[in-house]
C-alpha cells in the first residue's frame, strides 16, 4: 500500500516538473521567435526619432556599471551615427541615493551627447515599467531598443506589446564572463515567464504621473 502511495506522489511530482519547465521554456522560446526578426545589427538598423536604453547595476559610488555602460555605449554610437535624435533613458530611482537614469546621462555627456538630447525615465524599475511608460507616459510609438543579448527579446516582446513598435540592438561592446552569461541567461527564464504573467493576467500599473511627450 505504502510502495502505491510513493508510485502516485512520484508520478504527480514527475507531471508538476514536466508542467513547470514547460511553463518556464514555452514564454523564453515565444519571445525569441517575435525578436529574431526585429533585431538588427546597428548598422542595419532603420532609423526613428528615440533609442530607449534599460537601466542596470551601478557601481558602489553611485556610476554606470560595466552592464550598463554597455547599454550607453550602444545607444550613443547609433546617436552618433545619425540613427536617432534621442535618448530615452529608463532605470530606476527607488532611492535617493541610486538613480540609474543620472548615471546614464552623466556616462553619455562624457561620451559628447548634448543634455537636450537626453530624457531620463526614473520610475523604469522593471523593464515592462519602462515599456509602459515610454508608450503612456513620453508618447513614443516607436523606437529602437538597446539591451544585452539574454534581455532584448523580453525588451521586444513587452514593449511591441504596448504599442511601441520596436526594433533591437545587441549591446555587445564588453566581455562578460561565462559565469556571468549563465546566470543572466538561467534568471531570463524567470523573467520571461513573469513577462507573460504580468501581461496577460495581472496586468499591474506602474508609477505613472504627467504626460512627458519627447517632442
Amino acid at each position: 500500500m505504502l510502495k502505491k502511495i510513493y508510485k502516485v506522489i512520484g508520478r504527480a511530482a514527475l507531471v508538476l516538473s514536466s508542467f513547470a519547465i514547460i511553463a518556464l521554456l514555452l514564454p523564453k522560446f515565444v519571445v525569441l521567435l517575435f525578436a529574431s526578426p526585429r533585431t538588427f545589427s546597428a548598422e542595419d538598423v532603420r532609423p526613428t526619432r528615440v533609442v530607449i536604453v534599460f537601466g542596470a547595476g551601478l557601481l558602489r559610488d553611485g556610476s554606470a556599471g560595466p552592464v550598463l555602460r554597455d547599454r550607453v555605449d550602444t545607444a550613443v554610437k547609433l546617436y552618433q551615427s545619425g540613427k536617432v535624435d534621442k535618448l530615452l533613458m529608463s532605470g530606476d530611482n527607488s532611492f535617493v541615493e541610486y538613480n540609474e537614469p543620472e548615471a546614464m546621462r552623466q556616462y553619455a555627456l562624457d561620451l559628447g551627447v548634448p543634455n537636450e538630447d537626453l530624457v531620463l525615465d526614473y520610475a523604469g524599475r522593471r523593464t515592462y515599467d519602462t515599456c509602459y511608460r515610454a508608450k503612456h507616459i513620453f508618447q513614443v510609438d516607436s523606437a529602437i531598443l538597446v539591451t544585452q543579448s539574454f534581455h532584448l527579446p523580453r525588451t521586444l516582446f513587452l514593449c511591441n506589446w504596448f504599442g511601441v513598435e520596436s526594433t533591437g540592438v545587441e549591446a555587445n561592446n564588453r566581455y562578460f564572463l561565462k559565469r556571468s552569461r549563465i546566470y543572466w541567461n538561467t534568471r531570463e527564464l524567470f523573467a520571461n515567464f513573469q513577462a507573460a504573467w504580468d501581461v496577460m493576467i495581472t496586468k499591474p500599473l506602474p508609477v505613472l504621473g504627467d504626460m512627458e511627450p519627447i517632442d
